[in-house]
């Protein structure tokens, strides 16, 4: 696939694909609900792009062996160097979002210890 589609074009470019590949493997769309453990109705709703989930989407890879394609196609990106340093060492959990410039969201220190108001 190559230039912009728009997401119905890609789910149902992705539901080509995955027909093509249970064809090459000479399997029937029922042998590879079996084997995917889903309903035949779930394969044809793929194949059609008529979607799914992504649950769904992977059962079905794996029914066709082909989970690890997954790894190729979206790899695991890691922690940046730069990331690291930033965190010292611990992994990010959320990304910060947008900021207006000068509303950060910072609080100034004090010196005083704060408490619960009893």
């Amino acid at each position: 696939m190559k230039g912009a589609y728009t997401d119905d074009a890609v789910v149902v470019e992705i539901g080509h694909r995955l027909q093509r590949e249970r064809l090459n493997q000479n399997l029937s769309q029922a042998a590879l609900a079996k084997r995917a453990g889903v309903s035949r109705k779930t394969i044809t709703n793929l194949e059609n792009g008529a979607g799914g989930t992504l649950g769904t989407l992977v059962a079905v890879l794996r029914g066709l062996n082909k989970l690890a394609a997954l790894e190729s196609f979206l790899p695991d990106p890691g922690v940046s160097p730069m990331q690291l340093l930033k965190l010292e060492g611990k992994v990010r959990q959320r990304a910060s979002g947008k900021h207006k410039r000068g509303d950060r969201g910072v609080v100034e220190e004090t010196s005083e210890k704060w408490e619960w108001d009893d």
